[in-house]
């Protein structure tokens, strides 16, 4: 028995058009699985000029996930929903997020659609006796003190794995996390693409290397698979050991 192996299942990752998301998608897709992935462009041509984005094999769906009226009217392509993942997220720089419209943005994207997107597909996650996996991020265990939103929502994301997962354990649904550390993607070229910030960063890394999506994807299969069936509320901190010191 592979318990790696998702053929037959249905999986759902929101924010799955790129960065992590999509490195969790097509570990999905590579294992079988049939994968759905929502983000915010009009289609899968739109995509064409990012660089971490691989929509080949995925059935994509625009659902602009800011507004929870979206989420709530969107229609679900599956009666069954074996594995939700919620990678959904953006950061907004220069000390926007310390004003009180960027504060809003960040907390509607990284968290308010978070619970948006689980009640919507309780029913289907109940259904299948399914897994929902939340993405937050290593900000959710220490200050970052130029992003005051982005840190809020990633610790309420880690509050809301483990409240979710007591909460909907008896309906069948295992609730888990991963924490990414510094993984390159869009939302991180502020500090990857800076040879001076990049160096300081990875002298903070005891792997020595920026986190893939690829590593990411390993927590998020093994967080969806019978291999941690017993693991519920739980958030696997993924950050080459950054916070080890």
């Amino acid at each position: 028995m592979n318990e790696l192996d998702f053929t037959g299942k249905n999986v759902l990752v929101v924010g799955g058009s790129s960065g992590i998301g999509n490195g969790i998608a097509q570990a999905f897709l590579q294992r079988g699985a049939t994968v759905h992935v929502w983000g915010t462009r009009a289609s899968v041509s739109d995509y064409a000029d990012s660089i971490d984005s691989n929509l080949k094999g995925l059935h994509y769906a625009q659902v602009d996930v800011s507004e929870s009226a979206n989420i709530e009217r969107c229609e679900l392509p599956f009666d069954r929903l074996d594995v939700l993942v919620q990678a959904q997220g953006t950061v907004l720089y220069d000390r926007q997020e310390f004003k009180t419209p960027g504060f809003k943005k960040v907390l509607d994207i990284n968290l308010t659609s978070l619970m948006a997107c689980a009640d919507r597909c309780f029913e289907s996650l109940k259904a299948a006796r399914g897994a929902m996996i939340i993405v937050s991020s290593a900000a959710a265990f220490h200050s970052t003190r130029g992003n005051p939103a982005y840190n809020a929502s990633k610790t309420g994301a880690f509050g809301l794995t483990r409240t979710l997962g007591e909460a909907w354990a008896r309906d069948g649904i295992r609730v888990n996390g991963i924490a990414p550390g510094l993984v390159e993607t869009k939302l991180t070229r502020v500090t990857t693409a800076d040879p001076k910030r990049l160096e300081g960063a990875l002298r903070r890394i005891p792997l020595g290397r920026l986190g893939t999506p690829a590593d990411m994807a390993g927590g998020a299969l093994f967080l969806a698979s019978p291999l941690s069936a017993y693991m519920l509320g739980q958030t696997l901190l993924l950050d080459g050991g950054m916070l080890l010191a």
